[in-house]
């Protein structure tokens, strides 16, 4: 892998996309028309008095109310309003991932959101979804990898991947890490450039931002403005939302839509809103920045001392809207022609820009990159080491004399190796669900390839540290000293561990919520605990059921068939008394046969919690709903 990430050995000088603008598209430019887009959902009832419903009205609510518009290849929309408003929700409708009914008419190029269309677009979200132990070069090069057809090779993919890391002026952390909040990485317009990298590594004809300025100091923000200025006047058509930009990054922007709670104030030049508020008698009483003035209008907040009445700035605004310029702009959108569909629209594309192994190698790659700082972090290692020798020195050189020991032993291994690899796995899929929405919904690869991956990829590390720990107790707790015994002990502990961490695995994709999945999975282990057969060894009829799906239960028994025979004897009571090991009470409860059962159940529970934890996946959505 480190082969495949040795850019500087692969790549042309790195001055030479420096000091230029950025390249044209190689795609078909995209004209995006948007008329009487609305959107409603349904709202939740309040509560019921005698069996109706308490809420008067109906459940439907507008979130976005008959926008129009057009943006052409080389212009810059910017749609602007307060929090509420709509904006990241028309965003999400005009990029094709806003799910449910939507009413109006969204056409690029003339035609409705396909395939095709899919490939030519890039969707920045308003958080930096990103792997924080991952460099910038790592980051955009794995993402090459991943998005870039096959018409590329591996090595096109890489340099790709570089020319964007020119381009948007990053060659000076390129081998830095992303960070995030709790680790230290790039800067916060770095991170953003990062995002908009991802994006631009398809070479997209049509590129949707969410708050690309947010949360950053207007020098950081006007950069990213200017850079995406850039894109604009390569042929591409961007779109983008932004709360309250600078004066000075306003008129950046080709056109402005103005939104208040979901409906249409203004559409139209950026230059020319303010003049248009001036002409329905609205003007600010002081110079002031236009996008400060044209949100204090959108929150109902009027200039003149004569109206204080929010509803009804509102409600004025929306009427001009309507009659000055609504009608003006449905006859734009009519008269202007579309631009002829290229040649991929006529062409029948595979639905993955990769196959099913490429997509595997490279998740594969970058999951063990990324899972190796937490899963061997010095915390969990120190931890499994401090356990293995304390139970190591609790156990010291116990022999089958001391046989009640010994069974402690095995079932503290059974119940240690069912809690730590379970909360290990918990927080695999509820961490890393905004990161599988984003790329799902961008097509980036098979649900089914990343599973697998991350199944994979998790296995050294889960698997070494339970190695270390019964290599470290096994022999300092005096258990039988042949390789075939601690050989059938480690194999076993490690079956068990591989089905307590899918039983993690499904319960987080499941839930969803660490807190939530955390509580449930406490309550499932102490249930399987309490009936593996150590503390309770005359269970009631009614409830002894829950010792065959219990992983405590058939861990504890293959631990027992690991170290004693049913012929093997012990000396007991007097000292020429000699007993069979099986008619101990402790072990007789358990009982050492059936052991080819209890692995087939454990087998059976390995491959079930992980189909259980697919299945999940599979209903997440790859869309939210937004209302902002």
């Amino acid at each position: 892998m480190e082969a495949v990430l040795d850019i500087e050995a692969q790549t042309r000088a790195e001055g030479e996309f420096k000091g230029k603008p950025f390249l044209k598209i190689t795609n078909q430019p995209v004209v995006l028309k948007f008329i009487d887009v609305v959107y409603t959902i349904k709202l939740p009832k309040v509560g019921t008095v005698f069996g109706k419903s308490s809420n008067s009205g109906d459940n439907d609510k507008v979130i976005l109310n008959g926008i129009s518009g057009m943006v052409k290849p080389g212009e810059m929309l910017a749609m602007l309003g307060p929090s509420g408003s709509g904006k990241t929700t028309l965003l999400t409708a005009l990029g094709g991932r806003l799910g449910g009914h939507l009413n109006g008419t969204v056409t690029y190029n003339g035609k409705p959101f396909s395939n095709s269309m899919k490939r030519k677009t890039g969707f920045v979200t308003q958080d930096d979804v990103l792997y924080p132990h991952l460099t910038v070069t790592e980051t955009l090069v794995f993402t090459a990898l991943l998005r870039l057809p096959n018409s590329f090779t591996k090595q096109d993919k890489i340099m790709h991947a570089e020319a964007v890391i020119n381009q948007l002026g990053l060659v000076k952390c390129k081998n830095s890490i992303v960070g995030n909040t709790f680790l230290r990485g790039v800067s916060g317009g770095e991170r953003k450039r990062v995002s908009i990298g991802q994006e631009m590594l398809i070479n997209p004809s049509l590129l949707f931002l969410d708050e690309p300025t947010s949360g950053l100091d207007s020098t950081t923000a006007q950069r990213i403005v200017s850079t995406l200025l850039d894109l604009a006047e390569g042929g591409r058509t961007i779109v983008l939302t932004i709360h309250q930009p600078s004066s000075k990054l306003f008129y950046m922007f080709h056109k402005i839509l103005l939104l208040c709670e979901g409906n249409p104030l203004y559409f139209g030049q950026g230059s020319a809103a303010m003049d248009y508020f001036s002409s329905i008698g609205y003007a600010p009483s002081v110079a002031m920045n236009p996008s400060d003035f044209l949100l204090d209008l959108a929150n109902g907040d009027s200039p003149t001392e004569s109206t204080k009445d929010q509803t009804l700035v509102k409600k004025t605004l929306i009427d001009a809207y309507w009659m000055r310029i609504a009608e003006e702009l449905k006859e734009e959108l009519q008269d202007i022609s579309n631009v002829p569909a290229d040649e991929l629209e006529n062409k029948t594309l595979a639905k993955w820009p990769t196959t099913w192994w490429q997509q595997f190698i490279v998740l594969l790659q970058r999951g063990v990159k990324e899972r190796k700082h937490e899963s061997f972090s010095g915390l969990n290692i120190a931890e499994i080491l401090v356990v293995a020798v304390l139970a190591g020195l609790l156990w010291w050189k116990s022999d089958i004399s001391h046989l009640q020991d010994q069974i402690g032993l095995l079932f503290f291994i059974s119940g240690f190796w069912g809690f730590f690899p379970l909360f290990q796995a918990i927080f695999t899929f509820p961490q890393e669900r905004t990161m599988l929405q984003k790329e799902r919904s961008s097509g980036t690869y098979r649900l089914s390839s990343y599973f697998v991956s991350r199944i994979i990829a998790d296995l050294p590390m889960e698997l070494i540290l339970p190695t270390v720990f019964i290599t470290i107790t096994y022999w300092m707790a005096g258990l039988k000293p042949t390789a075939g015994n601690f050989m059938h002990t480690l194999f076993t502990l490690l079956f068990s561990v591989l089905v307590s961490q899918g039983l993690g695995l499904a319960l987080g994709a499941m839930v969803m919520d660490l807190k939530s999945a955390t509580i449930l999975g406490s309550v499932i282990m102490l249930t399987f605990f309490l009936a593996g057969g150590y503390y309770v060894q005359h269970v009631p009829a009614f409830i002894a059921w829950i010792k065959y799906i219990s992983i405590s239960h058939h861990t504890y028994k293959l631990l027992m068939g690991s170290q004693y025979m049913p012929n093997e004897s012990y000396q007991c009571g007097e000292p020429t008394k000699i007993c069979f090991i099986k008619d101990y009470p402790a072990i007789k409860s358990v009982g050492l046969d059936g052991q080819a059962s209890s692995a087939i159940a454990l087998a059976i529970m390995l491959v079930m919690y992980r189909l259980i934890a697919y299945l999940a996946l599979m209903r997440i959505g790859v869309t939210k709903k937004l209302e902002n």
